[in-house]
């Protein structure tokens, strides 16, 4: 009975352990995420300064490990598209990509029920 009672609390000290270290290592693996260094305003004024006169449809925040993290910052000027990468930590553009827009300069879900 005396060696029962070891085995559950000897049990019991092992999974407070294995809870324990699960939440150190989930609040060390959120913490080390640092916030970009440019915003996602800066990053759309950038993005401007290279397309000027364009509107921006869409602007994202893209982790990519091992490269640069990058705002994805898309824009439409006349009928162009254009996507420009924004390096999140200089600010750099690091990608301009020119296409046709295919929207008409407008997103389809607004103003339509479908």
């Amino acid at each position: 009975m005396q060696i029962t009672k070891k085995f559950i609390v000897a049990g019991a000290g092992v999974v407070t352990l294995i809870a324990g270290g699960g939440a150190a290592f989930a609040a060390t693996a959120t913490s080390t995420a640092a916030a970009p260094k440019v915003t996602a305003e800066r990053a759309i004024q950038i993005a401007h300064e290279a397309v000027p006169g364009a509107w921006v449809s869409e602007a994202d925040y893209d982790r990519r490990g091992t490269r640069p993290d990058v705002w994805e910052v898309e824009l439409v000027k006349d009928s162009q598209r254009h996507e420009v990468d924004v390096d999140a930590a200089t600010g750099k553009v690091t990608k301009h990509e020119t296409g046709r827009d295919d929207h008409g300069g407008r997103d389809d879900d607004h103003g339509h029920d479908d």
